[in-house]
């Protein structure tokens, strides 16, 4: 399938964890190392979870529950700690699991400002993300985003077409005036699937220079 040319593209959307902050993996394997968990216990886990990932078991699964915010967080929190184990044996403690699950997150500053510089430039700006249920940095988003969509908060997530086509009526623009970025290859997919242009994340060098390509702009510092 040809990509659209740039004169067709008006907004850039992209997701939160793993693409404007450091890895997922990095940040988790920090966690289970901080409070001593069997890495491979919680891997199996999320893999139970996740399963086939995106089918009609979603509206059962914990995480999915929490992503669209049908599960409160002490109750996901309690279910997920009494599936893990310590390396030692230990019960692993419920109360602030997530919060110590993602204390690791750092900005990942040379997309952040990308994102910046594509406002900038005139195009439409969104952040989509699946949520667990944490806090965000919300301190820049006024000045970065034109639209926010929070899985948690609309009651969907991703790779359900409808929160892609919410992101962009927020926006005002067609999904396919959108490119859509994210580190999760199914999110990606999900996005294609409703018309936008999908851009798999793997590193912020790699997904700056597939933006230059597509809108025709310079997006680098």
């Amino acid at each position: 399938m040809a990509e659209p040319g740039a004169s067709q593209l008006r907004a850039l959307i992209v997701d939160y964890g793993g693409v404007l902050t450091s890895p997922l993996q990095d940040t988790m394997h920090s966690w289970c190392e901080d409070d001593e968990i069997d890495l491979a216990a919680f891997r199996r886990v999320i893999g139970e979870w996740l399963g086939t990932s995106y089918g009609s078991e979603a509206g059962t699964n914990p995480m999915h529950a929490l992503e669209r915010g049908e599960i409160a967080i002490p109750d996901f929190e309690r279910e997920l700690a009494r599936r893990l184990t310590t390396h030692d044996g230990r019960p692993v403690e419920a109360e602030g699991l997530l919060g110590r699950m993602f204390a690791g997150f750092q900005p990942q500053r040379p997309m952040f400002d990308a994102v910046r510089r594509a406002r900038g430039h005139g195009l439409k700006t969104g952040l989509l993300s699946n949520s667990w249920g944490v806090d965000y940095p919300r301190e820049e988003w006024d000045e970065v985003f034109d639209a926010v969509v929070i899985s948690g908060e609309v009651g969907m997530r991703k790779p359900e077409p409808a929160i892609y086509r919410r992101a962009a009526e927020l926006l005002e623009v067609a999904p396919a005036e959108c490119v859509f970025v994210d580190d999760l290859g199914p999110n990606v997919k999900g996005a294609v699937g409703v018309g936008m242009v999908g851009v798999k994340f793997v590193d912020a060098e790699q997904a700056i220079h597939e933006l230059e390509a597509l809108f025709g702009l310079d997006l680098h510092a």
